[in-house]
């Protein structure tokens, strides 16, 4: 089978990623691994690449060359073979950027997810107004189809919360996203009260950081986690201008402590819930 037309996913890439970590692990060159594969050095470096397309057979025979022992990891990167997921996010694979497509597919395949926020409210909680409001923000402005596009992938997103199979979520945000009344008034309540009513599902832990507070961790950056099978396979967004995915070993243990400290700043789920009510009322 040829490699796929089809730019890889990102899940692709994580898992040709891995296989290349385990193969290095295992002190074997490409060259060498194909030897011992009985196959071409080009076909280990596609399936690295996330260029071709790698079956769970496949995904074993590599760990049991390279030595793997970890039965968990094996079989949690099997998972991950098959092909492109075709989501529901493939429908607009022309129109927005692919980092958009592959926040998507990670936050679908997670296990767990871990958001911490500042000014703005985390994707997954937004409204379609108050997501709507941020979009024709953007420099350079955006084509009225372009924002619509944009809020209606925003909200699809958020079937993993509100879906039949929920995902669990921890979610941290600052006093300063609680009061930033995107949209004006009227929008900026109906989001309040959005997060009120989301903080209410026993699947969703919401807690607020309140002013004066002082420092705390990551108080410039947003960040989402995402938990996957096993610890090693989990992956990280920084949020900002342009996606960006992290998935190296020390990264994912900088970040664990990171949302690990942050429990110290916020308020308790119900004092959360206290604090976003009276800034409701006060709008």
């Amino acid at each position: 089978m040829p490699p796929s037309k089809v730019p890889p996913s990102i899940r692709q890439r994580r898992l040709g990623a891995e296989l290349r970590r385990l193969r290095e692990q295992a002190g074997l060159s490409v060259t060498r691994a194909g030897e011992l594969h009985g196959t071409q050095q080009s076909r280990i470096s596609n399936i690295e690449s996330g260029g071709y397309p790698v079956s769970a057979d496949r995904v074993r025979a590599l760990a049991r060359l390279y030595g793997c022992a970890d039965d968990a990891l094996v079989e949690a990167l099997t998972g991950m073979t098959g092909g492109r997921t075709r989501g529901w996010w493939e429908e607009y694979r022309e129109i927005l950027p692919a980092g958009a497509l592959d926040l998507a597919e990670l936050e679908h395949h997670a296990v767990s997810m871990r958001i911490i926020s500042v000014v703005h409210m985390p994707g997954l909680l937004q409204t379609a107004e108050h997501a709507r409001a941020l979009f024709r923000d953007v420099v350079p402005p955006l084509s009225p189809p372009e924002v619509e596009h944009l809020v209606s992938h925003r909200i699809k997103r958020q079937a993993v919360l509100f879906g039949a199979s929920p995902t669990p979520l921890s979610a941290v945000v600052h006093e300063t996203a609680l009061r930033m009344e995107f949209g004006g008034p009227e929008v900026a309540r109906g989001q309040l009260e959005h997060l009120l009513t989301a903080s209410e599902y026993p699947h969703i832990d919401l807690r607020v950081i309140p002013f004066g507070t002082g420092s705390f961790p990551s108080s410039g950056a947003a960040i989402v986690y995402f938990g996957a099978e096993v610890a090693r396979l989990d992956s990280v967004q920084v949020d900002g201008d342009r996606f960006e995915f992290i998935d190296t070993e020390p990264q994912l243990i900088k970040y664990r402590a990171v949302l690990d400290r942050l429990d110290a700043s916020t308020l308790g789920p119900g004092a959360s819930r206290d604090l976003i009510r009276r800034v409701a009322q006060s709008i």
